[in-house]
């Protein structure tokens, strides 16, 4: 098997790819198009009905984006397509001489393609970053959050130890 059939075995399998991940976007988009059918109601005993979770807004959804559509039809493809590369002319390197004879051209495709997939990767990992960052202020909120909680419960309780004091002390002062 030479290295150009198996560039087309490559190209063939992305495509195949691609095409599943346009259908499973316009499914996706076909879904949220399509008016929603009312869900039949069955009369239950009283002991069986059970509360209903109510549906989220739309604001609180997160729905398809076309950034979402950006990353999965190009960027994921382009940095697959540049790591298999890469790896294949490694692979066909070490056991092909031809291969080595024209590196400057090998090198330069994975060159070419590594470019913008590695702007693709930086940024990825840029989002996952602010991610964290976002999970770590919550979190630090949050446990600020039930320590003032926990103050104001303690704060609470001692108010309701001293009145109770004060009119106790008050009831035993007019007997």
């Amino acid at each position: 098997m030479t290295w150009i059939e198996l560039l087309e075995i490559l190209a063939v399998t992305m495509a195949l790819l691609a095409c599943a991940l346009v259908f499973v976007v316009l499914v996706g988009f076909a879904r949220r198009l399509l008016p929603k059918r009312p869900k039949e109601t069955k009369v239950l005993p009283v002991v069986q009905i059970k509360e209903e979770k109510k549906p989220m807004s739309k604001e609180a959804r997160e729905g398809v984006t076309f950034n979402d559509i950006f990353m999965f039809m190009i960027a994921v493809p382009l940095v697959l397509l540049w790591v298999g590369f890469a790896g294949f002319v490694i692979h066909t390197g070490l056991n092909n001489s031809a291969v080595l004879e024209n590196i400057e051209a090998y090198t330069t495709l994975i060159a070419i393609l590594g470019g913008p997939a590695l702007l693709i990767i930086k940024d990825a990992l840029d989002v996952w970053k602010q991610e964290q960052a976002e999970k770590t202020a919550f979190y630090q909120v949050k446990a600020q959050a039930v320590i003032d909680y926990n103050d104001t419960v303690l704060k609470q309780a001692q108010q309701i130890e001293t009145k109770a004091q004060e009119q106790e002390h008050k009831m035993e002062n007019k007997k």
